[in-house]
């Protein structure tokens, strides 16, 4: 599998754009962990209120049990102190309830944040890479089987620039309709080089 062209031009930008797609990728992954930091701070507020209130429960049920002491009186009064306890539960329980929304929302903001143009550049890259091996595979088939360049010679005498086209020969048709070695050669270099590959060394011989 021929993952990286043959020409050193086109080997370079792909290797520069392998960079910058990994630079990328850094880029928001960073980008996205700093917005779980942030966004988790939110929860300080619940963890206080949950210490608060944890405390508070404590605190009460233990006047609760010393007032239950108290001969003739005990249970009554400690009535008040039960659900002045349930209530300080209540306010715990909120707490916890911030700080597992905090949590969760700065779970999802950040991979939010990180997910989204990654894979929206991810998509493209990739496209693009299996295309370019896709059909660089192709054209090595082709090559090692039929041994001989006129396919990739006729596709660029219908794909490649007449510009380029009229630096191969003044009259590229009839010399590759003749067989010309020599420009069928230098068509089908034209061809490849698109592709990102190279004419094959035995067909100097041809």
């Amino acid at each position: 599998m021929i993952l990286y062209a043959q020409t050193p031009w086109r080997r370079t930008f792909q290797i520069a754009g392998d960079l910058l797609v990994a630079a990328w990728i850094v880029l928001w992954v960073r980008a996205g962990l700093w917005v779980h930091e942030v966004v988790g701070r939110l929860a300080a507020p619940g963890r206080t209120l949950e210490d608060a209130g944890t405390s508070l429960s404590e605190s009460l049920t233990s006047a609760g049990d010393t007032v239950a002491r108290v001969p003739l009186v005990g249970d009554d009064a400690r009535a008040p102190f039960t659900a002045a306890g349930g209530a300080a539960d209540s306010i715990a329980r909120a707490g916890v309830e911030v700080q597992q929304g905090a949590t969760q929302l700065a779970l999802l903001l950040g991979l939010t944040i990180a997910a989204v143009p990654i894979l929206l550049v991810a998509a493209v890259w990739l496209l693009a890479r299996a295309r370019f091996v896709s059909r660089a595979r192709a054209a090595t088939r082709i090559l090692d089987s039929a041994g001989d360049l006129d396919l990739f010679a006729l596709r660029a005498l219908a794909t490649q620039p007449v510009r380029a086209l009229a630096r191969v020969s003044s009259d590229p048709v009839n010399d590759w309709r003749d067989g010309d070695p020599e420009v069928v050669r230098a068509l089908a270099s034209l061809e490849l080089s698109a592709l990102g590959l190279r004419v094959p060394a035995w067909s100097t011989s041809a």
